[in-house]
């Protein structure tokens, strides 16, 4: 098995505790609003939003894939990071065993926050995962920050 690694930031005007609160601690609602086409559902399958907690994330009918299992490794409220690993669907294929992501909101010095990610992949073998692969992850990635960043300028009592 070999690991593939990745960092990403992606800033926004957002104050760092409204941002984690929307895009973490809200998201399985939220998303499926602001990005019907990407995320038609999330279904908590088991425990309580917490570490240990496993999802079921249903797509919307402009995705690739059907669904996917994720299972959140960890959450820390106070310190505004999460971590969670894709375990199971189609888009871990026969290349991944999972895929983890560590998420941490930080204050920007121009007042709005910094979004954090280290991706890191799990292959099955020795697999090599192109720079296309990992752009077209983190444009996915991107394109829900600036969803949900786009609802919360629209929103601003929101959260």
């Amino acid at each position: 098995m070999g690991v593939v690694s990745y960092d990403s930031e992606i800033t926004t005007p957002i104050p760092p505790a409204k941002m984690f609160k929307a895009a973490v601690l809200d998201a399985d609602n939220l998303i499926p609003k602001v990005l019907p086409q990407a995320i038609k559902s999330v279904e908590v399958l088991e425990g309580d939003g917490g570490p240990g907690t496993v999802k079921l994330i249903t797509f919307g009918e402009g995705s690739h894939y059907k669904t996917m299992k994720q299972k959140v490794e960890s959450l820390d409220k106070e310190n505004l990071t999460y971590c969670y690993s894709i375990i199971e669907g189609d888009m871990l294929g026969t290349t991944f065993e999972k895929i983890s992501n560590e998420v941490k909101i930080i204050a920007s010095p121009e007042g709005g926050s910094v979004c954090k990610n280290t991706s890191k992949y799990f292959t099955i073998g020795e697999v090599e995962i192109t720079e296309e692969k990992i752009k077209a992850g983190k444009e996915k990635a991107s394109e829900m920050f600036k969803a949900i960043e786009a609802h919360l300028l629209a929103n601003p009592d929101a959260y």
